[in-house]
């Protein structure tokens, strides 16, 4: 298969396993989706599923998490891991929030990239899934089947995220990056399929024999 002919076939495939994915991290606005995507750097989805209700119990707004000392954010994040840090960004943006933006989750990535502990990738997922505008984050996940797939040679996420851009429709990008997650979480595992085994690596390159080894990027 051409490049093209394989990312239009993982197109259509993705679209009929997952064709409404849904957000795997519970929210309920913009910003319990900026601090859940926060805390899921290094963590899975579900250990900050868990994590995020006592959190957002103790204050669920910018206002009311401005008011938290750095420590007790800490001590309900802890499971996430990097907590000192995290907790420290929590605290920060949440009192940027209040006076930079009127307490507001700004919607473009220039204001968004300005807050402490949010990258691109963290903005990208703000701005599809909370504004509905048309952004690819690319994770680890996603890089690595990228990889496995052929449909970049990219060493970093934003060549990555390039490739990806140029061979799928723009009105595809939100849902084609959960459906990739997915699909990388059920059937292409970082320590398991390795390009061999899943249904779209077996379909992409039926003849490949050795392992498709992908750094991190």
């Amino acid at each position: 298969m051409l490049k093209k002919e394989r990312a239009a076939y993982i197109d259509n495939r993705l679209q009929a396993l997952y064709p409404n994915p849904p957000i795997p991290l519970d929210h309920s606005d913009s910003y319990s989706l900026l601090v859940a995507v926060l805390l899921s750097a290094q963590c899975t989805d579900a250990r900050v599923n868990t994590v995020t209700p006592a959190l957002f119990e103790l204050a669920a707004t910018p206002a009311a998490m401005a008011g938290v000392k750095v420590e007790d954010i800490k001590a309900i994040i802890r499971p996430c891991g990097l907590s000192p840090q995290k907790s420290k960004a929590i605290s920060v943006l949440s009192k940027m929030l209040m006076d930079d933006y009127a307490g507001q989750v700004p919607d473009n990535f220039i204001d968004l990239e300005k807050l402490p502990g949010v990258g691109h990738k963290t903005a990208s997922v703000v701005m599809s899934q909370a504004f509905g505008h048309p952004a690819f984050a690319v994770d680890t996940h996603i890089h690595r089947l990228a990889q496995r797939w052929g449909l970049t040679k990219g060493k970093n996420v934003q060549q990555t995220e390039a490739d990806l851009k140029k061979l799928f429709a723009k009105d595809r990008w939100i849902d084609i990056h959960l459906q990739i997650i997915y699909y990388a979480r059920e059937h292409c595992q970082a320590r398991a399929c390795y390009g061999l085994e899943c249904e779209i690596c077996r379909t992409c390159y039926p003849n490949r024999v050795n392992k498709k080894i992908v750094l991190k990027p």
